[in-house]
């Protein structure tokens, strides 16, 4: 399996090095993932619950850093075993730019290439591409959020979100439609559920 892309990240270069090296950041980030400790030099024991079609299985393994270049790369390597269900093996590189417009934010590219085996290799490599795109999306969504957390909206945001203050409701407004009074606003999701 071959996988590449490009992300656009809202913060600098430097926060998204800092967080893409920190084992708690990626242990929230990486869908699955209940274990990423540093255990050696650039060496980390990762453990996660992966689902590929109708195989379930948890792996174990470790993750291996190699030509690291602060703030801009590093190469990976990592393996994993999953029991019956097979095992994972393979390489990624990640580099992170400055955005070339030189607006904010930076750019983050990577590509992986994989091996799988076992009961996982026999879903075949359509089904094995869509679960590590769907993986890859799922990890950025976390990343994203994990970083507007700690660093706030991205630039581009604050602007539009000031450049749009119709939809906005004032804060008595909003307010009172808490209490029921006045104008109903949809229906927020239960927030008592989960």
């Amino acid at each position: 399996m071959e996988m590449l892309g490009n992300r656009r990240l809202g913060v600098t270069q430097q926060q998204a090095w800092e967080a893409l090296n920190d084992p708690e950041t990626l242990k929230k980030c990486i869908p699955g993932c209940d274990k990423f400790e540093l255990t050696g030099d650039n060496e980390y024991s990762v453990g996660l619950a992966l689902k590929i079609g109708p195989v379930s299985a948890k792996f174990s393994g470790k993750v291996t850093l190699a030509d690291i270049e602060a703030p801009d790369s590093y190469k990976l390597s990592f393996e994993g075993q999953g029991g019956v269900a097979g095992f994972a093996k393979g390489a990624s590189s990640v580099s992170l730019k400055p955005v070339a417009d030189g607006s904010a934010g930076c750019e983050l590219d990577y590509t992986v290439q994989a091996q799988v085996g076992g009961k996982i290799a026999q879903m075949g490599q359509r089904l094995i591409d869509g679960a590590a795109k769907s993986t890859a999306d799922d990890f950025f969504k976390r990343f994203d959020a994990e970083m507007q957390s700690r660093y706030g909206p991205p630039p581009e945001e604050a602007v539009d979100e000031a450049a749009a203050p119709a939809e906005k409701t004032g804060a008595m407004a909003g307010f009172m439609q808490k209490l029921g009074i006045g104008k109903k606003a949809a229906p927020e999701p239960d927030k008592d559920a989960g």
